[in-house]
């Protein structure tokens, strides 16, 4: 055999070797952790297929550091006590990387301790009370003073004086309507009235009734999951939604609403079609992101979710913080050259932003969470939200709102946790019908 035959046999085993070491590299495993199934399945379905066409579209430019990144998706079962265990099953047995998920507060709380205890990160997407800063977690979600205190002060400005507060009873909604309230004083408001449900309750009546009789200007609204269709559904048997009454919700964005619109289309098919006019007059909306910003970005954006999903499909504020969650982890990842490494991959994180269709996202680095435009809608009745108002510049997060201090919101944490015996819920009622399929 000549030298050169020789030296061409030799260069070929090397870059075989390599090659085929390359391709054998094992995928990054993920997890995907959210309800599919129960009374948030409604809101969280969405947030896992926003989360995968992140990855598949990751995948098919490469992957992540010469390897796939494959999703382990995990249903929490709209149940905080499931979500903590299943974690800890992601981390442990699945040896995922990251988890992208959780989508209320007590799911994210039975979460952190996990994360904590194994030094992972959690992708958190969703909007929440704040008085929490994990090293942990990455907060792309509003913190208090980027929905529900700019929401609070709109309203107040521009709706009326007399707040009635409605949510569901766990973290969320309490903290939450303790910060409104706060801010209601300071504001000159009044609470006219303020009730609770459990996750997954179906009877609003005589919280309906109570609200008549309050005759309050605004509901703020933290009803969460397909709760919200009882909600709504008793609103408008009581006949007080209109143009003397507001809603601001905030945890309905345009993906719930095609799936309200689809419920109440089979429960009354002689009206379909006049669903948002007959049920949803004067909904309004505080949120980061809505489907209608009129933006090339934003087109092309929801151009991606429609032809991977359907010409009809809604894409709303938590799916697009949950599809950049993903980026932005790759990216930093991809900074770093490590995975493994929470802190290396934070570092490289706080550093960067990324062009997305509600602003340019980065994180903070005192405290996680993401720096978000903000932005007011109402509904109009063709199920998209009019953008009223929207802060100037994207605006920098605060955890704990500054007119209390951190000891008096952990006062207030530990007492609720403490009143729900052990737990940040107060329980949760089998899903009712109103879900999409």
């Amino acid at each position: 055999m000549s030298f050169v035959v020789l030296a061409a046999a030799i260069l070929i085993i090397v870059f075989g070797t390599i090659y085929g070491a390359k391709k054998r590299q094992p995928a990054i495993k993920v997890g995907v952790l959210h309800s599919l199934t129960g009374t948030m399945a409604i809101s969280e379905k969405a947030v896992v297929e926003a989360t995968l066409l992140a990855i598949e579209e990751i995948n098919q430019k490469g992957g992540l550091l010469g390897r796939r990144i494959e999703p382990v998706i995990a249903d929490g079962r709209s149940d905080p006590d499931v979500f903590g265990k299943e974690a800890e099953r992601l981390i442990t047995k699945d040896k995922v990387k990251a988890i992208f998920g959780c989508w209320t507060s007590a799911s994210r709380k039975a979460v952190k301790p996990i994360v904590e205890k194994y030094n992972s990160l959690l992708f958190y997407p969703v909007q929440y009370e704040g008085l929490e800063a994990s090293p942990n977690i990455v907060y792309m979600g509003a913190a208090p003073n980027q929905q529900v205190i700019p929401a609070v002060v709109w309203c107040l400005n521009n709706l009326g004086k007399r707040f009635f507060l409605v949510g569901s009873d766990y973290v969320f909604p309490r903290m939450a309507n303790e910060i409104a309230k706060i801010t209601l004083g300071y504001f000159g408001g009044e609470v006219a009235g303020e009730e609770y449900a459990l996750l997954g309750s179906r009877d609003f009546a005589g919280i309906a009734e109570k609200i008549k009789q309050a005759k309050p200007d605004v509901i703020l609204n933290t009803v969460n999951g397909d709760s919200n269709v009882a909600f709504f559904e008793a609103l408008h048997e009581k006949k007080i939604l209109g143009a003397d009454l507001a809603i601001m919700s905030l945890s309905i964005g345009e993906n719930e609403l095609s799936a309200f619109e689809d419920h109440f289309n089979k429960l009354y098919p002689q009206d379909a079609g006049n669903f948002l006019k007959s049920h949803l007059s004067g909904t309004y909306a505080c949120w980061n992101y809505f489907e209608s910003i009129n933006t090339p970005m934003n087109t092309d954006f929801i151009g991606r979710f429609r032809k991977k999903y359907g010409n009809s499909y809604r894409v709303n504020d938590p799916m697009e913080a949950a599809y950049f969650g993903v980026y932005l982890w790759s990216q930093a990842a991809a900074e770093a050259k490590d995975t493994d490494d929470p802190q290396s991959l934070l570092n490289c994180l706080y550093g960067m932003s990324v062009a997305a269709p509600e602003g340019p996202v980065t994180i903070d680095r005192f405290n996680n969470h993401a720096r978000k435009t903000v932005r007011i809608g109402k509904l109009n009745e063709a199920g998209r939200f009019d953008i009223l108002w929207a802060s100037r510049h994207p605006i920098k997060p605060e955890a704990y709102p500054f007119f209390r201090s951190k000891p008096y919101w952990e006062a207030l944490l530990e007492e609720l946790y403490r009143r729900y015996g052990g737990h940040w819920s107060a329980g949760i009622l089998p899903s009712g019908s109103g879900g999409r399929e």
